[in-house]
């Protein structure tokens, strides 16, 4: 009896870029990502720490440093899948501002493996898909929340 592998479902995969200011930095992001990974909301592929420095020259920084600006993400050392070219970091790059420190994130939702593989099962299939910043959604429902606020008016 011969069986077919199954396809193995995956969750959605995310490219994020985060910038900060290089006297900004607190180590607190990559505490929380640590915590996403290790509860298994998260897979990370890629991450990867670059400066841009004030004459716009980009340097990728070594997480192990321990007195550098990438020291706080040292726990993901090695997380290098390939799937972040050089390509893809270079048009990263060219957004940042000089004199900050961004990283480069590709990771996978694993929270929603479940929910793609029923999807699958049923035979759908994802047809669309957005990503609506948080900062437009939080100034959408506080203008929502205005206009709740505004008695109505009355007729006479």
């Amino acid at each position: 009896m011969t069986t077919t592998p199954e396809t193995e479902a995956h969750g959605p995969v995310d490219f994020v870029l985060l910038e900060f200011p290089v006297a900004g930095l607190t180590g607190r992001p990559s505490e929380e990502m640590v915590k996403l990974v290790e509860q298994g909301v998260i897979r990370l592929f890629d991450l990867l720490v670059v400066m841009k420095t004030e004459d716009g020259t980009v340097e990728v920084l070594e997480l192990t440093d321990p007195g550098g600006p990438a020291a706080s993400f040292s726990y993901f050392e090695g997380a290098r899948t390939g799937l972040l070219g050089d390509d893809d970091i270079a048009e990263a790059t060219a957004e940042l501002l000089p004199g900050t420190v961004a990283a480069l994130i590709v990771y996978e939702n694993t929270w929603a493996a479940p929910f793609v593989a029923a999807v699958r099962e049923s035979g759908g299939e994802l047809v669309a898909s957005t990503r609506i910043p948080a900062p437009d959604v939080m100034e959408a429902l506080d203008a929502l929340e205005a206009l709740d606020a505004v008695p109505p008016e009355t007729g006479a």
